[in-house]
């Protein structure tokens, strides 16, 4: 006798934690925490995991669907662990949203325009230290390991 949920419900809450995340997400958005552009990169991954997770459910093919659902929560967690890098200083973001101000000249430094930019490399949330960058890569390699039980388990 195995305590192991079959295939079918390792899918289903592999599939459950991507959405739980990704509403989580929106829901922090929705609360005044606008994301930065690795925030977004983040989300993409996991809509990836929550297809995928529908069509395995709907359609069948367990396995090679856990296959892409592991890659695609590894990716999530792959991004969040350079995203929470780039907010601890630990290595250099995108110029494009840290506060390092390279390639910009004295009119862009003025402008309004793009005054709404969420810096990346600026923690806006966190709870017992780690940002939701940190908390992404936690609970969404949690994820990837559901999805590679849902692959070893035979339906």
């Amino acid at each position: 006798m195995t305590i192991l949920p079959d295939q079918r419900t390792l899918v289903a809450l592999a599939t459950l934690g991507s959405i739980t995340l990704l509403g989580g997400a929106f829901m922090f958005q929705f609360l005044g925490y606008p994301p930065c552009e690795m925030c977004l990169w983040q989300r993409w991954p996991h809509a990836a995991a929550i297809a995928f997770g529908c069509t395995a459910l709907m359609l069948g093919g367990m396995r090679a669907f856990s296959v892409l659902g592991a890659l695609a929560a590894a990716t999530t967690g792959g991004l969040a662990v350079y995203h929470t890098g780039v907010e601890r200083d630990w290595w250099e973001g995108p110029d494009s949203c840290t506060g390092g101000g390279a390639g910009l000249d004295m009119g862009s430094l003025l402008s309004t325009e793009g005054a709404g930019i969420v810096m990346c490399d600026q923690v806006s949330w966190e709870l017992f230290g780690l940002s939701m960058a940190s908390w992404n890569a936690v609970a969404s390699f949690a994820i990837a390991g559901l999805w590679m039980l849902a692959f070893l388990r035979r339906a």
